[in-house]
């Protein structure tokens, strides 16, 4: 980063020799930036090393890192792929792990969650280890994220003004008497082209006076600046007259912190001093100081490797007693990970700590995260869009109605590198909150869809013929997670070594991706529900059913019948009943839900699904079996007045079995008005010219009934075979779908 670095570039380009040794000198010099943290001049060393040997997987990984570490995240993904495709992950083991970071932080969810499920069976032969601990994680976080991304808040994101934010790395931590006080990594003298005047970067402790709004000129805090240290994560004591903040020592971008603590009054800053070793750990590196109040005492809640910490950077907290004594130091248990947990801010008025990791469910890199506190920290919550990104998003405070956040999102300033460095941004609610009109709502709803739930075999109720049943969703979901050990183990038997493991992974990644995220939907979905409902809105669910191809279809129609009872059951019993009197049509806001039932069976399974009892592994505790045992949430429309779709029938399929390729197969359905006014059957859709259909009385009074015949002809149909009509009433949308299953012989 100096003229020095400069003079030594030149020195080499006009080398004509590309011997050894010359490459030997490229990644002397190359490795001697990267540990010093000048990456930019890392990456050019690699870069003319590569040009000499192409082919060296050391090099290439030697740059991706690097890329990596400069967070030019689509160059590093282009790379760790180029390295593992060389080398498998046996060389170096992390290469699957980081490509995976890297699509993932590149918002590239779908390739992200292929690489994790890849790299976790990779990894399995140590569970304990850190790549198999992340990669697990990964999996479960990326389906959050492909799950969450559709969800954003309506505010205004926008960067602050140049008078703060500038093309190196600015860090927000908080408004004081109308100062934002952030933290920069600037040097004080910089060309155009990145080339450094001073000895190199520092971060320094800044301000910048609020006029009207308006972010002035920033200045930095000169009697917080010392010339062989680096500076930050400035904080203020409750009263105001303590100012705590990080002084760090360094060795390239490796900085080693201890809090320091300075008197202010009057606008000015005296007697200061460090914190004594309860806080300041020996060894340790202990920095983000965050000032907070838990039951009416002052507590300093920081981040430290110190010894007790779950790996990287841990969240700990000290209750402060007449200004300058510390209490026991506590570890933050249930946000605290292998990975880093940092920038605490806490806001008092919430009771709520924000906080950054790499760790919980997130969108890429770190993401930030709330933890309730009642009488102990709750489990870690996501801030979401816009809050979150598939960058670095960190830092996070929030003044009056306007929250901030840092991050090296695509849109900050840069000079070469768009992801490279951090800005602080701003998130203000709209000028004018404009409610949302019935179809944005719905829209809502709906985009929360499919919500998926699964089920083990023949549950709830096996060997019944009952169309519903007294047990909740959530019972039979935790029964069903219960059995994952018994699935892993029935699935793998009769295999060993590698084909063992891979199929115990595979049972394990379905419960993840699929079982777990299935009822997190549920409760995301659920909650925008009842905000509806509590709106005095009118709402039908539409909710179809489907089982893996082990029983008979009429069986199987009453089996996902039992299944879409439970999740109403669910609803019925959640939070003490909250929902009871807008499933009963009882509510005092006119508000109302009701769930339409589509069993659809195994009509929609895959077929080649084993059906064999016997077959207990393949049938029952195969992943291709257990993703067919399902029902789905999967419409959610506005009710246009109380009336229910009239039409039913006792019996709306026909499984005719096993039947010849050329037979005529017939049916006959009873179809019954259940509502209180009579109604016409406008139309008979037939979406096959193999079928045909016949309707006896097209209108029908209240409580009359009339047959419906079905015809189809199988000359051109083999293999396993459904066939429908579907009957439309006048001034409905809504349809009555008849069915005809068979399997045809040749």
């Amino acid at each position: 980063m100096s003229r020095l670095y400069l003079a030594i570039l030149f020195v080499f380009i006009a080398l004509p020799s590309m011997s050894q040794n010359m490459l030997s000198k490229y990644l002397d010099f190359a490795q001697e930036q990267y540990e010093k943290g000048d990456y930019f001049y890392a990456i050019q060393y690699y870069k003319k090393a590569m040009e000499l040997d192409s082919n060296s997987v050391d090099i290439i990984w030697k740059y991706a890192e690097t890329q990596r570490a400069y967070k030019n995240y689509r160059k590093a993904e282009y790379y760790y792929a180029i390295v593992y495709e060389k080398e498998s992950a046996q060389i170096y083991p992390a290469s699957l792990l980081n490509w995976g970071l890297m699509q993932k932080q590149n918002g590239k969810y779908d390739a992200a969650l292929a690489t994790f499920k890849k790299a976790k069976k990779k990894y399995y032969k140590d569970k304990k280890s850190y790549l198999y601990l992340k990669a697990k994680k990964e999996v479960e976080s990326t389906v959050w994220a492909k799950s969450s991304a559709i969800d954003t808040a309506n505010v205004s994101f926008d960067r602050l003004p140049e008078t703060v934010n500038t093309q190196n790395s600015e860090f927000g931590h908080g408004i004081y008497n109308n100062q934002l006080l952030f933290s920069s990594l600037r040097a004080d003298s910089i060309s155009a082209t990145e080339e450094v005047y001073t000895a190199g970067y520092h971060t320094n402790l800044y301000k910048s006076e609020m006029e009207n709004t308006e972010f002035e000129q920033s200045k930095k805090i000169q009697a917080l600046f010392e010339k062989k240290f680096n500076s930050g994560n400035g904080t203020f004591s409750e009263d105001g007259n303590r100012f705590y903040y990080s002084q760090c020592s360094e060795s390239g971008y490796n900085y080693k912190c201890k809090i320091m603590v300075a008197q202010y009054s009057n606008n000015q800053w005296k007697y200061i001093d460090s914190l004594g070793e309860i806080i300041n750990e020996t060894g340790a590196n202990t920095t983000m100081p965050c000032i907070a109040e838990f039951d009416g005492k002052e507590v300093l809640i920081f981040a430290s490797d110190r010894e007790e910490s779950k790996g990287g950077l841990d969240l700990f907290y000290s209750v402060i007693r007449n200004g300058n004594e510390f209490g026991k130091v506590r570890a933050i248990k249930t946000i605290n990970t292998v990975d880093n947990d940092i920038t605490p801010w806490w806001d008092n008025e919430a009771k709520r700590l924000y906080f950054a990791s790499s760790w919980h469910n997130g969108f890429g890199g770190y993401d930030v995260f709330y933890s309730e506190f009642t009488s102990k920290f709750e489990k870690p919550i996501n801030a979401g869009l816009p809050v979150n990104s598939s960058a670095n998003d960190i830092y996070y405070f929030k003044d009056v109605d306007t929250g901030y956040v840092t991050s090296n999102r695509v849109g900050v300033l840069y000079s070469k590198n768009i992801t490279c460095c951090s800005d602080i941004f701003s998130l203000k609610p709209p000028a004018i909150i404009t409610p949302p009109t019935p179809e944005e709502t719905l829209e809502d709803l709906n985009k929360r869809l499919p919500v998926t739930l699964y089920f083990h075999n023949d549950r709830p109720n096996p060997d019944s013929w009952a169309t519903s049943t007294k047990i909740n969703y959530i019972t039979s979901y935790d029964k069903y997670t219960m059995m994952l050990e018994k699935y892993k183990n029935e699935y793998s038997k009769g295999l060993a070594g590698d084909k063992s493991e891979e199929a115990k992974e595979d049972i394990e990644s379905f419960f993840m991706e699929y079982v777990d995220q299935g009822v997190k939907d549920l409760a995301l979905f659920r909650e925008l529900l009842l905000k509806e409902l509590d709106n005095g809105a009118k709402i039908k669910i539409t909710v179809k059913g489907f089982a893996s191809p082990l029983a008979k279809t009429k069986y199987n129609v009453n089996l996902t019948k039992r299944r879409i009872s439970s999740l109403v059951n669910y609803m019925r019993e959640y939070d003490n009943g909250v929902f009871v009197n807008y499933l009963d049509d009882t509510a005092e806001n006119k508000g109302k839900v009701v769930f339409a039932e589509v069993p659809f069976g195994e009509y929609t399974a895959d077929q080649e699904t084993s059906d064999n009892p016997n077959d207990v592994q393949n049938s029952v505790y195969s992943r291709d079996a257990a993703k067919e045992r399902k029902i789905e949430i999967q419409s959610v429309t506005y009710l246009e007045d109380s009336t229910e779709f009239a039409l039913t029938t006792e019996e709306p399929v026909f499984d005719l079995g096993e039947t010849k390729k050329g037979d005529i197969l017939k049916s006959e359905y009873r179809i019954t008005n259940t509502s209180s006014e009579p109604v016409t059957i406008s139309e008979m859709r037939i979406p096959c010219d193999c079928t045909k259909g016949e309707i006896e009385n097209k209108t029908l009074e209240p409580g009359e009934s009339t047959k419906v015949s079905m015809e189809v002809t199988t000359d051109y149909l083999l293999g396993f075979t459904v066939k429908s009509i579907y009957l439309q009433l006048e001034g409905s949308e809504e349809e009555l779908r008849l069915y005809i299953s068979t399997e045809i012989k040749e």
